[in-house]
């Protein structure tokens, strides 16, 4: 009498995983997603640990949440995963101002963003 299963949004050999309001514009986030996009996670996790960029410490939580994931909930080989896609969307704006002279007012716009990383093994080659 329990409630159905939802069907798995991926396919067998994936997980994902999401990370939501960081504080840092898409384009920025952008920068650090492709950085890692097509890597293995191994590889993308050394990229982010010493990565300058200040969200990157964000993505690579992100990063290790997906591979935790993948091994817990799924059973996939974290050994041979790849980060198979890393997307970044727009959040919500905190619209902020300053006043300026002459009686104006300049707007000060303090966007946040999210990235979503989708791990998948892959096979191994003999």
């Amino acid at each position: 009498m329990g409630k159905e299963q939802n069907p798995r949004r991926v396919a067998d050999n994936e997980a994902f995983a999401k990370a939501k309001m960081l504080r840092t514009s898409p384009q920025k986030l952008n920068l650090v997603a492709a950085l890692i996009r097509g890597k293995k996670v191994d590889k993308a996790l050394m990229d982010l640990t010493f990565s300058k960029k200040r969200i990157a410490e964000d993505v690579r939580k992100c990063l290790q949440s997906a591979i935790a994931n993948a091994e817990n909930n799924h059973g996939l080989d974290v050994d041979n995963l790849i980060v198979a896609e890393a997307w970044v969307g727009k959040n919500l704006v905190m619209k902020r101002g300053r006043p300026r002279a002459r009686g104006r007012f300049g707007k000060i716009m303090k966007p946040f963003s999210e990235i979503t990383i989708k791990v998948r093994q892959i096979e191994e080659r003999a």
